[in-house]
C-alpha cells in the first residue's frame, strides 16, 4: 500500500513591478498565508515586468520562510527582464523557476521532486 500526501497549491500572482513598495505588497499577501508543511507556494510572475534589488529582498525572505515552515517555494512564467535579475544575481540558483504554472502541476500531482532541500 502507498500513501501520497496530497499537496496544496498556494498561488501567488503579482502584477506590474516587484520594486520596494510592490515587494512589501507581495511580501504582505504572503504573511497572510498561514504555512503548512508540505504546501507548495507558487509565486506565478506571468504578470511581473519589472524586479529591482529592493524588491528581491522579500522574494528572499519568503523563500527562507517557506523553507522554514517546511514549505516549498516556486517561481514561474518568468519574463526575460525579470529572469535577468534573477541570472545578474545568482538567485536562479537559489529560486526553482518553472516555465509555466502547468509544469508545477504536473509535478505536484506526480508527487515527484517534492522533497524539500535543506
Amino acid at each position: 500500500m502507498t500513501l501520497k500526501q496530497k499537496v496544496q497549491v498556494v498561488l501567488f500572482k503579482p502584477q506590474g513591478s516587484i520594486d520596494l513598495q510592490g515587494g512589501i505588497a507581495l511580501g504582505d499577501e504572503m504573511a497572510t498565508v498561514t504555512p503548512q508543511p508540505h504546501q507548495l507556494w507558487v509565486i506565478d510572475l506571468a504578470e511581473v515586468d519589472f524586479l529591482d534589488s529592493s524588491g528581491l529582498v522579500p522574494l528572499v525572505q519568503e523563500l527562507k520562510a517557506a523553507r522554514q515552515s517546511g514549505c516549498r517555494l516556486v517561481l514561474c512564467n518568468v519574463k526575460a527582464p525579470v529572469r535577468l535579475i534573477l541570472e545578474l544575481t545568482q538567485l536562479d540558483s537559489v529560486f526553482e523557476i518553472f516555465d509555466t504554472y502547468d509544469d508545477i502541476l504536473t509535478i505536484a500531482n506526480n508527487n515527484q521532486s517534492l522533497v524539500l532541500a535543506g
